[in-house]
């Protein structure tokens, strides 16, 4: 039976509990903890699916939890904040979260992106991804990317991009950890210098499958990989 258990991480019970009532009429499980500093030894301990975490806690903020429980576990993580500011961290790769959602939020809302997370959680355990993206083929060796009997070249930094959110379809990534991801030292790089190699992917991915979308902007956040046809 697949794991159907939820950490809920948040330090006002009403919220948590309108969380759990939610999660249970969707028929998952739930264990709620209202301080921070007790976060870590309940996610060894409940063995959860996935983690609501609050950013603002007492004592251990989400952030650090996250920092914590990343270095050992790739459990889904959705960070929930009032702070937008703070996007962009979240989704960094020194984060490592996997989605955010904003408050006031919809518990409805909050009930259907665990489900979508878990979903794609066990897509991936199971090997398979959409017929759509599992016809977009990289190759590390010679930075091509290729559709059905299609291909095209990419630089070596559009490949790394390319293959970071094609490794983690539907994860929104910030522009912070898209650069992480072709960036291994102190450059300075502005987020146009991100936004115009995302442009050029684009355009070399609609010369090999022009019926499709495989790139997605998330206004105030940063990018998504998806398969939709255009």
């Amino acid at each position: 039976m697949a794991n159907k258990h939820i950490l809920i991480v948040e330090d006002e019970p009403k919220l948590a509990d309108i969380l759990a009532k939610y999660l249970a009429q969707a028929e998952f499980t739930s264990y709620c903890v209202l301080d921070g500093a007790l976060a870590e030894e309940a996610f060894k301990k409940q063995q959860p699916a996935l983690i609501l975490l609050d950013l603002m806690l007492p004592n251990v903020d989400g952030i650090e939890i996250c920092k914590r429980i990343r270095a050992y576990s790739n459990v889904p993580i959705v960070m929930i904040t009032a702070r937008v500011e703070e996007v962009d961290r979240l989704l960094g790769l020194e984060i490592g979260a996997d989605d955010y959602i904003c408050k006031p939020y919809s518990p409805k809302e909050v009930v259907a992106r665990v489900k979508a997370i878990l979903r794609r959680v066990a897509l991936n355990q199971k090997g398979q991804i959409s017929e759509l993206e599992s016809k977009l083929k990289l190759d590390e060796e010679t930075l091509f990317a290729s559709f059905l009997n299609a291909k095209v070249a990419l630089t070596h930094v559009e490949f790394m991009l390319l293959k970071a959110m094609y490794g983690h379809p539907s994860r929104i990534y910030s522009r912070d950890a898209l650069m992480d991801q072709i960036y291994d030292d102190s450059h300075i790089v502005s987020d146009r210098t991100i936004d115009s190699h995302i442009k050029k992917i684009r355009k070399k991915l609609h010369s090999i499958a022009p019926e499709h979308e495989f790139i997605h902007s998330i206004y105030g956040a940063g990018y998504k990989f998806e398969a939709h046809i255009s």
